[in-house]
């Protein structure tokens, strides 16, 4: 039987189009965007694991109950639905992008980019805002002893358990300190000074707290700390890239380098990956701030 030599230097795929239906550059793109995908897939399973194997979760409405200037008025979510929006309008401005570079709009391009860039940018304030909060913010937590107290949030301590109130807020309440107490109520009522609260009785102090308005937070679990903040921070870091992208592909837009190549390719590709990074926040507002 003869065999017939293959010259080492056959082209299989010589011109015509690419099994893909696309071209190189976007194929390797939606690979990389699998391959991330399959990372914060593993996060949120991890997460997902570990929060419905748990007694005594941390309450949502409770940790995510801010506004800035408004303080806790208890509006919960309404601080990551404006981010949410903010995430969203971005992606609509670069679909709108994408668009006009069909078109050859060269200024298209460059107005609607600048707005994804502003998107993006108020994006990560928003969650700068958030995080210096959940940080740096002094919340009323009942601890494991039996006592109210005011700590701050760290990776590793985090007071944002179930919340109480009414006759297990009084009971805690009797192993408070004085100091704990007065701030307490300098909180919830206005018309007192720091002053007249200051040589008062524990009793003659809890009886200026009304147990109806109060709602005291339970020491919730650290790992949720840890998972909100590595993950929401791993998504954070993803819109910090794709706004550096975004910006190197306006400079490029300006520049005409897309108006020489006669196409731009390379805006549909930040398209997909500022895509990407708003479907993932999907899922991280789905896990974190609704379940």
């Amino acid at each position: 039987m003869s065999t017939t030599a293959i010259p080492t230097n056959t082209k299989w795929w010589n011109g015509g189009r690419s099994p893909f239906n696309a071209s190189y550059g976007k194929v390797m793109m939606w690979y990389f965007l699998m391959s991330d995908a399959f990372t914060f897939g593993a996060f949120l399973i991890s997460y997902a694991t570990l929060r419905f194997s748990l007694n005594g979760w941390v309450d949502a409405n409770h940790v995510f109950n801010a506004f800035p200037f408004f303080g806790h008025q208890d509006l919960p979510l309404a601080f990551v639905s404006l981010m949410t929006f903010i995430l969203i309008f971005s992606s609509v401005t670069m679909v709108l992008a994408v668009h006009e570079g069909h078109k050859m709009n060269k200024k298209g391009v460059e107005q609607y980019m600048i707005l994804t860039i502003i998107g993006g940018i108020a994006f990560l304030a928003c969650q700068a805002w958030e995080w210096t909060h959940l940080l740096t913010g002094e919340h009323f937590v009942l601890t494991h002893s039996g006592a109210v107290e005011l700590m701050n949030t760290t990776v590793s301590h985090n007071p944002w358990g179930k919340q109480i109130h009414g006759a297990a807020v009084a009971t805690a309440l009797q192993n408070t300190t004085p100091e704990v107490l007065r701030a307490m109520i300098l909180e919830h009522n206005h018309t007192v000074t720091a002053a007249s609260l200051q040589n008062l009785t524990v009793p003659d102090l809890i009886s200026k707290i009304d147990l109806n308005e109060v709602y005291i937070a339970q020491v919730g679990p650290p790992s949720f700390g840890s998972y909100f903040f590595g993950i929401t921070g791993f998504h954070g870091f993803h819109v910090f890239s794709g706004v550096v992208i975004n910006i190197i592909m306006l400079i490029k837009t300006k520049l005409d380098h897309f108006q020489e190549r006669g196409h731009y390719e390379m805006i549909e590709k930040a398209g997909l990956y500022w895509h990407f990074v708003d479907l993932v926040w999907v899922f991280v507002f789905l896990c974190f701030y609704l379940i």
